[in-house]
């Protein structure tokens, strides 16, 4: 018998009883800057075009805004298998090697990374598999690794603190150097700036709208920043793009108003094990396809999203140069993004691909 897959489990359920058992470059951003789209956004630019376009009648280059320089992120999500697993799959270890070989600034994670969520399981074991197949490979490659909580990693329901005081524990020594804003309650949220940008990880872990602390927490984070560039990157999504999680976002407008008022660029979530590069008005909303067990369908389709990483390139006045997801087996292939559905409803959400008008 097959062993049961943590992936495929629900984050958003109070547990029904006490043992814890729960349910080298991209080529294109897809979107432009005032959120319009054109033909043109389907390839990249090319460099020398863009450098003669930027010259002024007299000879002068427009270099960006001083003091930023162009910052390349990786991203992965839900690399975990089986639950008590303490090794991963050969597509985990062939996209820790193709990050490598890209050389990002920084690499984020929205969420779980080990397949937890369940009593009597060996959490020491599988954090130190996931550290051997993940974390320590970056470590040696000089990239630092910041984490967001996933629901198999750090649940926030009460029955899974000792999962979570584990998680903490394990991220609290493993802490990477960045130019960190927040970081008191790191590693569940914090924010720190890397090149023209803010990133926000959220503690997002269960169903349902944030807590008021942490809107609050959020509010001020976003607010108090002045950085072109500002990425919210959690583990449960704000809106739905997956068959079979439908229900399990956070599904919050006041969250979504709260984003598009501090002119947020864009909410990376996991969970959802799709990749989908969308947008609702100027807030695009990227889903990650999982490394891991568990590939969903996108909402009204059959299709199976494949694994892959996302690369997301900053450019040095904080525009968006570059988002694709790199597909297995060498995740090296950009997603095209007329692979995708044009658009995601349920219920009363609706996501649009970033490249095609509303």
């Amino acid at each position: 018998m097959m062993a049961a897959s943590a992936c495929t489990d629900a984050p958003g359920r109070e547990p029904l009883a006490t043992t814890g058992t729960s349910g080298p470059a991209s080529t294109s951003s897809g979107l432009l800057d005032d959120g319009t789209s054109t033909a043109a956004d389907t390839a990249s630019p090319d460099p020398e075009t863009t450098a003669a376009e930027s010259t002024s009648s007299t000879g002068s280059l427009d270099m960006g805004t001083p003091g930023f320089a162009p910052l390349r992120v990786l991203v992965v999500s839900d690399l975990n298998d089986s639950y008590g697993s303490t090794t991963y799959s050969a597509a985990v270890h062939d996209a820790v090697a193709s990050i490598i070989a890209r050389e990002p600034d920084v690499v984020l994670s929205t969420g779980d990374m080990v397949a937890g969520q369940q009593a009597g399981l060996d959490y020491p074991a599988m954090w130190a598999g996931f550290h051997a197949a993940v974390s320590d490979e970056l470590a040696a490659a000089g990239l630092p690794f910041a984490v967001s909580p996933g629901n198999h990693d750090a649940s926030g329901y009460p029955a899974f603190a000792a999962e979570r005081a584990q998680f903490v524990a394990e991220w609290m020594d493993r802490k990477p150097e960045l130019e960190f804003v927040d970081d008191s309650d790191y590693p569940l949220r914090y924010s720190f700036n890397a090149g023209a940008a803010l990133f926000v990880a959220l503690d997002s872990t269960t169903v349902g709208a944030l807590d008021a602390e942490q809107m609050q927490w959020l509010d001020g984070q976003l607010g108090g920043s002045d950085a072109p560039t500002k990425v919210v990157f959690g583990h449960v999504p704000l809106v739905p793009f997956a068959v079979g999680r439908e229900d399990e976002i956070i599904g919050d407008p006041a969250l979504e108003a709260m984003l598009e008022q501090h002119g947020v660029t864009m909410f990376i979530s996991g969970h959802h094990h799709v990749y989908y590069p969308g947008r609702r008005g100027a807030l695009r909303h990227v889903s990650m396809a999982c490394l891991g067990a568990g590939p969903r369908a996108w909402i009204g389709t059959n299709t199976t999203s494949p694994r892959a990483v996302l690369e997301l390139e900053i450019d040095e006045r904080g525009a968006i140069a570059g988002l694709e997801a790199l597909a297995g087996p060498a995740f090296d292939t950009p997603i095209p993004r007329t692979d995708l559905p044009e658009s995601l409803t349920y219920g009363p959400w609706t996501v649009t691909r970033d490249d095609l008008p509303e």
